[in-house]
């Protein structure tokens, strides 16, 4: 990548960053605030019902991937929103469906589980506006809407802990501070086709985008449901120890093992700009192989920063959270190398993603039953939990990132310097 060329992506990086990142600092916020208020105890059921409501939030993860390359390919506006509206409405009947097996299976009441997952489809429609900047590499407008929906996400849901009240009632004001997120990131998106010139990307006639948003309907949701699998392999991946956590462990442990998966959650969304700015690129066939390696290079790197700085930071955790925590300070380092190792893993999958390959979503759900089936037998403690979370996760990710550099010099052999 030429020097004219390299410094508008890193203006974008920064960005987007420090868009990301306003709204990480905001989640990480409430949960070191839920953890104190809360209580050892009653952080567990809390940090568990944030876990699932990620799980649920998996198609509209696929959604902006799929949005963001359809609208990089010339796709309209008028389409994706179509297309967002329909996932949502799939994601709002799955909702209700698991509300009773939720509450069931983390032993939580029935309103805070409802809560959880009534913020699903909500997510989905945020997220429908954020592939279409992403897309349309609005890469300021798509800061803004990160940063803001963070914000209004977490705002109300600390106010409300603060007044006394419990994880329901957190839950739920958090889910009206997305859905608030949402009209105003519809507001910020508009209706034009945005700066689509940038390094060859123009968008289709009017005529097109209407005939995509008609003929296209069912395989714009197949699409989704296709993305949907890589997302969801990330995503129970990333969260199915915290889960369990629940099953194996003591209470209090459970508690202390749901703020060490801070440290994995600070690792895991802090290079998230990475992806975001780069995945057009991958949709790109002409430019998609040198990108892949690019990713997976930088977001090693900062793994290694992350693993550090965790190492480093561990003696303020018990400042910031209390004594009770304490006993999982000296593990934060192996917290966040489960986080950084993630990390790399979504890089690889994206690329998968946006070339419309859904063969590595099937290598990473056995990964995952592997993993859950050695946490649930051997997991006695934070130590082991984090030590079995943290090898799956490396072997996967070894396993995935072969896949997917294999794949693009394949396909493309030769590409252009990035």
């Amino acid at each position: 990548m030429s020097a004219v060329r390299r410094l508008p992506v890193v203006a974008d990086l920064t960005l987007v960053t420090v868009g990301a990142m306003t709204a990480n600092v905001a989640g990480y916020l409430l949960q070191l605030l839920a953890s104190r208020w809360l209580g050892v105890s009653g952080y567990s059921p809390f940090a568990s019902l944030l876990a699932v409501q990620l799980l649920c939030a998996v198609p509209a993860l696929a959604l902006q991937n799929v949005v963001a390359r359809e609208v990089v390919r010339g796709a309209g506006i008028g389409a994706a929103r179509g297309l967002a509206w329909r996932c949502a409405a799939l994601v709002a009947g799955v909702a209700v469906v698991l509300v009773p097996v939720v509450s069931a299976v983390l032993k939580v009441g029935v309103g805070a589980s409802a809560a959880a997952l009534g913020a699903a489809p909500v997510l989905v429609l945020l997220s429908g506006e954020q592939g279409i900047l992403q897309g349309q590499r609005r890469f300021r407008e798509l800061a803004t809407v990160l940063g803001g929906a963070g914000v209004a996400r977490v705002t109300p849901a600390i106010i409300v802990l603060a007044m006394g009240g419990g994880t329901a009632a957190a839950l739920w004001a958090a889910a009206a501070g997305i859905a608030v997120a949402a009209g105003s990131a519809r507001l910020v998106a508009g209706t034009g086709d945005g700066d689509s010139s940038r390094e060859g990307i123009r968008s289709r006639p009017a005529a097109d985008s209407v005939s995509a948003g008609t003929a296209g309907q069912e395989a714009g949701v197949v699409a989704v449901l296709r993305a949907a699998q890589l997302q969801a392999a990330l995503m129970a991946l990333s969260s199915a120890d915290l889960i369990v956590s629940r099953i194996v462990l003591e209470t209090d442990d459970a508690g202390r093992y749901a703020l060490g998966a801070v440290a994995t959650k600070i690792a895991f969304w802090l290079p998230q700009a990475v992806g975001v700015v780069l995945y057009p690129r991958m949709a790109q066939p002409q430019h998609s192989a040198q990108t892949v390696r690019s990713a997976l290079a930088v977001l090693s790197a900062i793994g290694i920063l992350a693993v550090a700085g965790a190492a480093v930071a561990a003696p303020l955790a018990p400042l910031f959270a209390g004594q009770d925590y304490a006993p999982v300070q000296g593990l934060l380092w192996l917290f966040a190398l489960d986080g950084a190792l993630l990390a790399v893993l979504q890089a690889a999958l994206l690329s998968a993603i946006a070339a419309d390959r859904t063969a590595p979503a099937a290598l990473t759900w056995l990964g995952l039953a592997a993993g859950v089936a050695a946490m649930l037998t051997l997991a006695h403690s934070v130590l082991g939990l984090i030590t079995i979370a943290t090898t799956t996760a490396a072997i996967t990710t070894a396993v995935i990132a072969a896949v997917a550099l294999g794949a693009t010099r394949r396909t493309h052999p030769v590409s252009d310097p990035a």
